[in-house]
């Protein structure tokens, strides 16, 4: 198993984005340090709560399309995973593609990145496994295979694609686009619209497993930025805003307080919130309409029977459409 590191985001990053986002009059976090190891692990435990319906919803479709999906992604690709995670959805894929070359999960999360490779790679020995340690919002090179493989293919599950503001969302996908040569399509999952209830209730699990992972952002700050946050100061907060067809999650501050974060020192009032993430909501039509500005057309998709979640195939719109097949 090769491995690539690429050290897109050391601490003194992290602690140029804490100190700027914290600066701002709306204090944010970047979404993106909320996985560290515990994070990560965290989100997993999120994953397996009965409210939490994304992870279950998409595993779903993909268990009952995973022939049909391979049928459109193609035969000895380089399938490349953003924000792999614990490449749960991942195994499926690879269990039903024809004779995949090589797998390449990236995460920025080093630790649970390569424990979950050398995994993958014991699982699936034929397949080589290539991890990038790496911030998938930024450009990266991909690694070099053994193997010819035919063409890319990037994954993007889980309806992380929800997470980033319209503006973000497009430079990712014209990042993604870039990556892409002929024959590449791209596998993404989004959430879809529906009743406001069931959203707000997935973010806001009765076992409090979100809000641990929320505060576990002011947690690594603590350990790596020589923060003091008091958690207990704060708490989780996850709202829908119809307008926008997003869920907002923040930290609450309790009290009137002050943090030191290295040299910096930041005042919160009480009921201050810091924005620690956005989760779009998406209809297939529209997701598909704001792609196509970025080169991407919709070749097929498949949902589950309540319409909750959608996982799409796109294509470069130079692509052929006839050479994924009907």
């Amino acid at each position: 198993m090769n491995q690539i590191i690429d050290t897109t985001s050391p601490t003194d990053n992290f602690l140029r984005d804490v100190q700027h986002g914290l600066s701002q009059s709306q204090k944010t976090l970047p979404c993106k340090y909320l996985y560290d190891e515990r994070g990560s692990e965290l989100f997993d435990a999120i994953c397996e709560t009965g409210e939490y319906y994304p992870t279950r919803t998409e595993l779903d479709i993909m268990q009952r399309n995973a022939e049909s999906i391979s049928y459109q992604i193609g035969t000895r690709v380089m399938l490349v995973e953003y924000g792999s995670g614990s490449s749960i959805k991942t195994r499926i894929l690879l269990d039903a593609l024809d004779s995949p070359v090589a797998y390449v999960p990236v995460d920025i999360s080093e630790d649970h990145l390569l424990r979950t490779a050398a995994e993958l790679q014991a699982t699936y020995p034929d397949t080589e496994i290539l991890p990038v340690v790496a911030d998938f919002t930024q450009p990266f090179s991909l690694p070099r295979s053994d193997q010819a493989y035919s063409h890319v293919a990037l994954y993007f599950p889980g309806s992380t694609i929800g997470n980033f503001t319209p503006a973000a969302a497009g430079d990712l996908l014209k990042n993604m686009s870039s990556m892409l040569g002929p024959q590449g399509g791209l596998l993404i999952g989004i959430d879809l619209q529906k009743d406001v209830s069931t959203i707000e209730a997935a973010y806001n699990d009765k076992s409090g497993i979100t809000a641990e992972f929320n505060l576990n952002l002011l947690a690594r700050i603590n350990a790596e930025l020589s923060g003091d946050f008091r958690l207990d100061n704060f708490r989780h907060r996850a709202v829908y805003n119809p307008k926008e067809h997003r869920i907002e999650i923040s930290l609450v501050s309790q009290c009137d307080q002050s943090v030191r974060i290295g040299s910096t020192t930041f005042r919160f009032d009480q009921d201050e919130a810091i924005l620690t993430e956005y989760s779009h909501k998406y209809t297939i039509d529209d997701f598909a309409e704001f792609a196509s500005q970025f080169g991407f057309s919709l070749h097929k998709h498949w949902t589950d029977d309540d319409g909750y979640f959608g996982v799409m195939h796109l294509v470069l719109d130079h692509t052929s459409p006839s050479s994924f097949g009907p």
